[in-house]
């Protein structure tokens, strides 16, 4: 065992031996506030500690003093900025996009005999710096007095009754387990990472942080926020990490940052909130708010809102690992088409190139003779086209030398490139190299040269798989790979989604990876799931925390991705499939994927079930469309958290099986083959949208009876639901127009007699 259960060592990093040239420095009281031009500028100066386990200051070395700029937006947002590595604060670039309602509010300082004040244009007091001496009555000198620290208070929605403090947190003055404010510093010379944490209480709970596979409260638990393949959701890597977390007394943190980073949610300590950069700058957004979906809101307000996604994404996707032909992939529509079951998009996976998973932006000549001509065939029958690849250039590709030799993709630092920084779980290949989105002529490239031709003969999504990892020992062009790592899957998405809404007028991705702002290209999906009940837990959980981290769209492959034991052959578990099928109808989108047979004509013993909810999934499609614009406008998800409308209720904040889907539906989907759940239902009367039984709510109910065929979905009396009233082969044979609305009154008697 590594972990010493010591801050300076499991938190911030240090070398447990000592034997690095590193050095802490704690942030003191401040000795200089002013106003300047609306912010803020609180100057605090850092004392070195002593190279040691105990912290205690080296007073041999001067103080170094960095300025805290506390700067108010509206709407009910403040910023702390503070660089030891001379960063200037930005309001526009990668992550930032800044909506027009996004105004800088100025300060103004009230001072005191004690303390200051930070008060906004409108009155709001926003920030107190107490400046007053610690109380004491001196009896001992058995342990040296606490260090000075900077004790300072935001409310950043001017709710006095939520303050979010800087934490001095210390067992004993040399014991600390957490600092208000440090940094640590290489060499002497190179400050390289920066920590900043907050005071939390005991009963807090935390949601978001990404696509986490974790159980609804987070408390208790530490981060790494570094992009990495999953390899399934149920461990602790992840491919989708977001540095915002959301607080159960109502306020949102955001740290503006691409570098690698480290979260404890009342874990080190469980008096505090503490984060860490692997660079020494730390730029904090505190969202104040007074629901979920206002501090979410906020966020995207900060990092923008999503885009609409076109109105075929929301139908069925077919897909497998993979199709291999034109011939299987016509063969798979017309059945699709003969026997009525609806759907909307064919997805080909790794298998539609000239060698099974070397990416070459290029069709088999082959196995796709006519590519045009295919296409264009499935786009008469109903079908789009959606296409995978990855942003690694392999030995062998056609593109290599082009792509070396004008330096569009990253280069190798060493005389002989042993790197597979980019090479896939299920292929031998070796990755020459990342595409290098930071140089706008590989853009360019990639999306002209790569893309463009796929879209033109009608292709109409790209699935920009992959993305969390990149070659760590190679050059880019516009930082170092360290800082580049988080924030590549948001060059790679923009430049494929902006393409696609270029060519074909509609914007839209299937992502894997993200990082803050990936929310404005939808839409992502939940990576290599196992297709098994935890797979289907798990799945949800990441779904759950996804929507609580500001995006607004999120899928998952139905059944799950890969089999069990045999993560190749083994058969689907049939159960699984019907369960997942169910929570896929009330997901933002539908995609059947994985390594085996995903048509459900192989499974005639449940293909009858399956196809009566796949046309309950499109005579939904008004409501999901309805709920999806709300969603792009607001800080909801489609598949949200129960903690969105009840946040006053502390059940929720640890329920992590069921969601609303959409305002209306709450959702309670079966994981296990006992065909048994335990059902939780906020205050209030439900109605069961199948039966029409009411149910009083604000209770628990245990162990109920789910036959395979049905599954638990409630609305609240007086909901209207818009829905489709006529079968259709796909969306295009949808007229809105015949859109119907389902009222659920008093003589609802269930979705079979109103329907």
């Amino acid at each position: 065992m590594k972990q010493t259960n010591y801050h300076l060592f499991d938190f911030m990093d240090f070398d447990p031996s000592l034997q690095k040239d590193e050095a802490l420095w704690k942030a003191y009281a401040p000795t200089d506030i002013v106003e300047r031009d609306g912010d803020i500028i609180v100057t605090i100066p850092y004392q070195k500690q002593l190279h040691q386990e105990d912290m205690a200051p080296d007073t041999a070395a001067p103080q170094q003093s960095f300025d805290l700029i506390v700067r108010a937006y509206e709407p009910d947002m403040l910023r702390l900025f503070t660089t030891m590595s001379g960063d200037e604060m930005t309001e526009a670039d990668d992550m930032l996009q800044f909506h027009p309602d996004v105004k800088k509010l100025p300060l103004t300082l009230h001072k005191g005999s004690v303390s200051c004040d930070l008060v906004a244009a409108n009155g709001k007091k926003l920030a107190t710096i107490d400046l007053s001496a610690p109380k004491l009555d001196p009896w001992s000198d058995l342990l040296p007095a606490p260090q000075p620290a900077p004790f300072i208070t935001f409310y950043p929605d001017g709710d006095e009754t939520k303050g979010i403090a800087l934490s001095d947190d210390h067992f004993s003055p040399p014991r600390y387990d957490a600092l208000p404010l440090g940094f640590v510093n290489c060499d002497a010379t190179n400050n390289e990472r920066a920590t900043i944490s907050f005071k939390c209480a005991p009963n807090e709970c935390f949601v978001g942080t990404g696509e986490r596979f974790r159980k609804m409260d987070l408390s208790g638990q530490t981060f790494q926020l570094k992009n990495q393949d999953g390899q399934g959701v149920n461990n602790r890597r992840c491919y989708k990490n977001i540095p915002f977390f959301m607080s159960s007394r109502m306020y949102g943190c955001f740290y503006h940052t691409s570098d690698y980073c480290k979260l404890s949610l009342a874990d080190h300590s469980t008096r505090s909130v503490q984060f860490l950069n692997d660079h020494a700058t730390l730029d904090v957004f505190l969202i104040g708010g007074k629901s979920p979906e206002q501090i979410l809101r906020s966020y995207r307000m900060l990092t923008g809102f999503p885009q609409m996604p076109p109105l075929w994404s929301f139908g069925i996707w077919m897909s497998r690992m993979t199709y291999f032909s034109a011939d299987e992939v016509n063969e798979i529509c017309d059945r699709l088409r003969k026997e009525h079951y609806p759907c909307d998009v064919i997805h080909l996976d790794t298998g539609w190139f000239r060698t099974d998973w070397l990416c070459e932006w290029k069709f088999n000549p082959e196995r796709f003779p006519d590519p045009k001509g295919f296409v264009q065939h499935l786009k008469q029958n109903g079908f789009k086209v959606s296409l995978w690849q990855l942003p690694y250039v392999a030995q062998g590709a056609e593109q290599l030398e082009e792509a070396k030799a004008n330096r569009y993709i990253s280069q190798s630092t060493k005389a002989e490139d042993t790197s597979t920084g980019g090479a896939s779980n299920f292929s031998a290949l070796d990755y020459a190299g990342t595409i290098d989105f930071t140089y706008p002529k590989a853009v360019d490239w990639y999306k002209n040269q790569l893309l463009k031709p796929l879209l033109e003969m009608g292709v109409t999504c790209i699935k920009t798989d992959f993305g969390e990892n990149i070659h760590m020992d190679h050059q880019y062009h516009g930082m170092t790979p360290e800082r580049l790592n988080n924030i590549y899957s948001l060059l790679y998405q923009r430049a494929a989604f902006e393409v696609t809404q270029e060519v074909t007028g509609q914007g839209i991705v299937w992502a894997r990876s993200a990082w803050a702002g990936c929310q404005r290209y939808p839409l992502h999906w939940g990576g290599d799931s196992a297709s098994s009940w935890d797979g289907l837990a798990g799945s949800l959980k990441g779904g759950l925390h996804f929507g609580l981290s500001g995006f607004a769209f999120w899928s998952h492959d139905v059944p799950g991705f890969h089999s069990i034991p045999d993560f190749m052959n083994s058969p689907l578990d049939e159960n699984v499939y019907v369960r997942w099928t169910q929570f896929g109808v009330f997901s933002s989108h539908m995609r059947y994927h994985g390594t085996c047979k995903r048509e459900p004509w192989h499974y005639p013993n449940i293909a009858p079930i399956v196809k009566r909810w796949w046309k309950l999934r499109y005579a939904l499609l008004p409501y999901i469309i309805e709920q999806s614009e709300q969603a792009c406008q607001s800080g909801y998800p489609l598949v949200r958290a129960l903690l969105f409308h009840h946040p006053d209720d502390r059940q929720v904040w640890h329920i992590d099986d069921e969601y609303y889907f959409g305002s209306e539906f709450l959702v309670a989907p079966v994981m296990n083959s006992d065909n048994r759940r335990d059902i939780y239902l906020p205050e209030g009367l439900w109605v069961n949208f199948f039966t029409g039984q009411r149910i009083e709510g604000g209770r628990w109910y245990y162990n109920v009876e789910v036959p395979l065929d049905q599954m638990p979905v409630f609305v609240r009396p007086g909901s209207l639901i818009k829905m489709y009233p006529d079968e259709v082969d796909s969306t295009d044979d949808m007229d809105m127009s015949k859109t119907i609305t389902i009222e659920i009154e008093k003589d609802y008697k269930g979705l079979e007699s109103n329907f």
